[in-house]
């Protein structure tokens, strides 16, 4: 254990619209998610996260939780429809006073908060005028930064601007999965463009207003061929690109990846103004990056996708891909477990992620916050005792030993999540949390992983 750095950030990660509810109280204006989860058959279970964990109103139990844990950081994320009902103007009081008492609670005990100022809940307000579509938005996402900032910006541990674009875009605005519901494929790419205008827009904002590091987070997936054929090695080069190269290599390189794959010349999109690039490659502290599992890609065989297993938000895709014209297909990733969401626990995948990013930008890469990892897994069997979420905590634990030992500059790791909570269009069928929640009562018991991740966290004092 002697390779963890000094410093090292140890922490456990939630997000608002997850876990707060209080969906109308204290003058929260609507999120796109609240219309989405009103929509009949979009979210499992008609669930919705009118309730989710009560975290709104139960949040000293849920720091008393952390304090407990061991853990010397928090990542949260601030609500905007919360903070800007509408989206614009002056801010909510009652909202940042919110989490200026949560901050405060947090440095109280030692927990360093790090911020999220925009994990997917984007005013219903700002989506009726054309949501991440419209350029504007990004605009008004620094605006918000900077009342975030001055309120909050003295006892910030680090900031995230944006929670993967990639995956708000693709399934957002896409595919159609996620609120907004828009199915617009490939026309989606200016909202990709515009989450990123906005991540450049407020990182000036942010380093004006307070001196704690400034980063962004993607969810990243070593992409893997499906085989050693030629096709299929370009089919998954392709699908790099638009994971985890069209989100990074602007912010970090100042230029767009090759888009060829997609018959798309970077340098005639209309979307990309002079001066983009520029502002988009503001100089950050920190590259946050999510993982939860690699993607195995082939070029595609015709007729509808297979469903894979590798947790790709392309296995919502289906015969979609064909009609897209798209040059991929997911193929499921065999020979390992699967986790209760049926993605493939593969820990030797986030060394691989890990040592790539290193590779592929070299000195450009700043040093890296792991800001998610973690399993679904089902608390219906005792007999269990949480195995599965223990097993895939340690195994992904010690390929982030072998990384840091391998060179990589990595500064911190996050559990996803704290809490069972609101996962998205799967409802509360799907259980991250360290800690169970009983969504009828809201009563929280730490699982079995929660012990073992203390025990773990005890090592390194």
């Amino acid at each position: 254990m002697d390779e963890i750095p000094a410093g090292f950030l140890w922490g456990t990660a939630t997000a608002a619209y997850q876990i707060e509810g209080a969906v109308a109280e204290d003058g929260r204006g609507p999120s796109i998610w609240d219309a989405f989860t009103a929509e009949p058959g979009r979210v499992k279970n008609g669930d919705t996260g009118d309730v989710a964990c009560d975290h709104y109103h139960r949040w000293p139990e849920d720091v008393a939780l952390m304090a407990d844990l061991g853990v010397n950081a928090y990542r949260f994320s601030v609500a905007w429809p919360r903070i800007q009902p509408d989206g614009r103007g002056p801010a909510n009081p009652k909202g940042l006073g919110f989490y200026d008492r949560l901050v405060d609670a947090l440095a109280e005990r030692d927990i360093a908060p790090v911020v999220t100022l925009y994990h997917w809940d984007l005013p219903q307000a700002l989506q009726d005028a054309g949501g991440w579509m419209n350029r504007d938005t990004a605009h008004r996402l620094a605006e918000y930064a900077g009342i975030v900032a001055d309120r909050l910006g003295d006892r910030v541990g680090a900031w995230i601007t944006l929670n993967e674009p990639f995956v708000h875009m693709t399934e957002g605005y896409g595919i159609g999965t996620h609120a907004p519901g828009e199915a617009l494929l490939l026309d989606a790419l200016p909202a990709a463009h515009h989450m990123l205008l906005a991540h450049g827009l407020a990182v000036p904002v942010l380093r004006d207003r307070s001196p704690a590091p400034i980063g962004v987070t993607n969810n990243y997936s070593p992409v893997r061929p499906a085989s050693d054929d030629p096709a299929d090695r370009a089919a998954a080069a392709a699908f790099d690109v638009l994971q985890n190269r069209l989100f990074t290599d602007p912010i970090l390189l100042g230029r767009l990846p090759d888009m060829s794959a997609y018959g798309i010349a970077a340098d005639e999109l209309p979307f990309v103004l002079d001066g983009d690039l520029d502002a988009i490659a503001a100089p950050i502290d920190r590259l946050g990056v999510n993982y939860y599992s690699p993607t195995r890609i082939a070029a595609p065989r015709g007729g509808a996708a297979a469903p894979a297993a590798g947790g790709s938000v392309l296995a919502e895709v289906g015969d979609r891909i064909e009609d897209a014209g798209l040059p991929f297909e997911d193929v499921p990733i065999d020979g390992y477990p699967l986790t209760a969401f049926g993605w493939p626990v593969v820990p030797d995948g986030l060394h691989e992620l890990l040592t790539g990013l290193r590779d592929a930008y070299g000195d450009a890469l700043p040093p890296i916050l792991i800001t998610e990892n973690g399993c679904s897994a089902p608390d219906d069997d005792p007999a269990r005792r949480d195995r599965d979420r223990i097993d895939y905590l340690d195994g992904h634990l010690r390929a982030l030993h072998r990384a840091i030992a391998d060179g990589v500059d990595v500064r911190g790791y996050f559990v996803w999540s704290l809490l069972d909570n609101f996962e998205w269009a799967e409802g509360y069928a799907q259980r991250f949390g360290l800690v169970h929640v009983d969504f009828a009562t809201g009563a929280r018991t730490p699982k079995a992983s929660y012990h073992w991740f203390r025990e773990r966290l005890a090592r390194y004092r």
